[in-house]
């Protein structure tokens, strides 16, 4: 063996010498395991009344629940869409409740009944009941103050109607859905007194159909702008089919009737499931009555149509700063009935069970509220 080769060979034994000399003093670093591995995943279910695909309301619950689980990725969604309001929702959340469910929002007024029932027999289960007004230990109730974004769209109807008639597809006649209308029309009369706001019920939140040719009978009694409480586009597809205008709902619309819609009065669910969740990780949930305003961002109106006037679009600046401000809401007064009798004095503003229990019309509305 030569010495070059032998020199080599001393080298090799010697660094195998030394590394089992430094492994017996310190081991090498260990791959940390990720945070969460191991943790169990906290699930959360949704159950819709309409189909996702709606592009209407259980859609902008939906973005939400996406918002969710982005911000939140140790968090396991379930969703059961298009379950109607009654017994039904009573056996699909039970089955949530059943499957390990953490949290469990029901989307929908018809559910109320049905999670407070459910909720009696699962004590552990957190409940969140929207637009609904019954608590219990575990049951909360949320919603936003949907009926400010309405009054602002109604300033954008106002001021676009030519006819001074603008239609108003309803679903049920309920609170919820009569303050909408009220607050439409109060800012529908606030630029154009002259207006009338013409009411039409389809008794229903979800019919494609029905909405559709509830918009096309308003349409061809003079409306010219059409606005809705639906959960699908087809009002505003009637108008644009007409060379008309529309006032979408629940998410910007324009996407599905671009010639017609002006704006739509839009939800943000996202931001509100994320906090509420935390908060029964957190141990910190309580079983409130979330009533959202516009300032905390739940409610909004959508981008405007080309169509919109700079004009117009100032005066919605204009009022929205009023409303996010808190010194001036849309039922201050003073507010008249169908009547004309006053509601609401004047220097005086509606309280806010008086609102969640509307159950007349404001001067400038066109139809009545079946019993």
């Amino acid at each position: 063996m030569n010495f070059k080769r032998r020199s080599a060979v001393f080298i090799t034994l010697l660094v195998s010498l030394l590394l089992v000399i430094s492994g017996c003093g310190a081991k090498a670093p260990e791959a940390k395991a990720p945070a969460d591995a191991g943790k169990e995943k906290v699930k959360v279910a949704f159950v819709y009344v309409g189909p996702v695909g709606d592009a209407g309301w259980s859609y902008a619950h939906d973005q939400g629940r996406k918002y969710l689980i982005e911000k939140m990725p140790q968090v396991e969604t379930t969703i059961i869409e298009s379950v109607p309001e009654g017994a039904d929702s009573e056996r699909v959340i039970t089955q949530l409740a059943e499957k390990g469910n953490k949290i469990i929002f029901t989307t929908s007024f018809g559910y109320m009944d049905p999670t407070i029932n459910v909720a009696k027999k699962y004590p552990d289960v957190t409940f969140m009941h929207n637009s609904g007004y019954k608590t219990a230990d575990n049951v909360g109730t949320y919603f936003g103050r949907m009926y400010q974004a309405r009054y602002l769209t109604g300033i954008v109807a106002g001021k676009t109607t030519k006819t001074n008639t603008i239609g108003y597809v309803a679903a049920m006649p309920i609170p919820e859905v009569i303050r909408g209308i009220n607050a439409f029309t109060q800012g529908v009369r606030s630029v154009n007194p002259q207006a009338k706001v013409k009411v039409v019920w389809t008794n229903t939140w979800y019919d494609p159909a029905a909405e559709k040719d509830a918009a096309k009978s308003l349409l061809t009694n003079g409306a010219d702008v059409i606005a809705q409480h639906q959960d699908t586009p087809g009002p505003m597809q009637a108008a644009e089919e007409a060379g008309k205008y529309g006032i979408g709902y629940n998410m910007d619309m324009s996407k599905m009737a671009p010639k017609a819609v002006l704006t739509s009065a839009v939800w943000n669910w996202g931001p509100y499931y994320v906090k509420t969740v935390e908060s029964v990780i957190n141990k910190t949930w309580k079983n409130d009555q979330y009533w959202g305003a516009m300032s905390e961002g739940i409610v909004d109106i959508a981008p405007y149509g080309p169509m919109v006037t700079d004009d117009t679009k100032k005066l919605v600046a204009d009022a929205k700063d009023k409303i996010i401000s808190g010194k001036w809401d849309v039922f201050s007064g003073p507010v008249k009935d169908q009547s004309g009798a006053v509601k609401v004095p004047e220097g005086q503003v509606m309280s806010d069970k008086d609102m969640l229990s509307f159950d007349w019309f404001v001067e400038g509305v066109d139809g009545t509220i079946p019993k």
